[in-house]
């Protein structure tokens, strides 16, 4: 009768263990990476679009009515991103501008079922721990006035220095 003995079979598991354990720390390092990058691309790509949407309204930025007034919801935040708009920043669906973005991004780093597409306003280099994931400073006596930044659970700034 021919095949394998305990003791065969054992190194085999062994030799399988060990590989594993080298290659499942790379791919949980390889996730965080991906996840980083994604945020890095969508940091960017908020950050132009909101610039483009600034020199086509007057040099207001999205969180400013038609009416010209300051309107810190995050709902009309991302609407006048996601949508069409005139010059004055009012949504209308044969608004001259936009859409900037096809969809708001959702950040990675948030887990929170409403935090990754929310949206919070201040005038903060960056939110003061909050589970949003993602935050506008809309505060024009500031210096970091018209900064859109992206901050984990804990409220913790991510990628600040782009």
């Amino acid at each position: 009768m021919k095949g394998f003995t305990l003791v065969e079979i054992l190194i085999v598991v062994i030799i399988l263990g060990i590989l594993a354990a080298i290659v499942i720390p790379q791919f949980t390092e390889a996730s965080q990476d991906a996840r980083e990058s994604a945020l890095v691309s969508d940091l960017q790509t908020v950050r132009s679009q909101l610039e483009l949407y600034k020199v086509q309204h007057l040099e207001r930025y999205p969180h400013i009515a038609d009416t010209g007034l300051p309107d810190a919801s995050a709902a009309n935040f991302v609407l006048r991103l996601t949508g069409r708009t005139d010059q004055e920043g009012q949504i209308i669906a044969t608004g001259k501008f936009g859409p900037y973005l096809q969809k708001f991004p959702t950040n990675p780093f948030v887990a929170d079922a409403d935090g990754p597409n929310e949206v919070l306003f201040g005038s903060l280099e960056t939110a003061p721990g909050v589970g949003a994931g993602w935050y506008f400073n809309n505060d024009n006596t500031t210096q970091w006035f018209g900064k859109f930044s992206a901050n984990d659970d804990d409220g913790d700034p991510l990628h600040t220095s782009l």
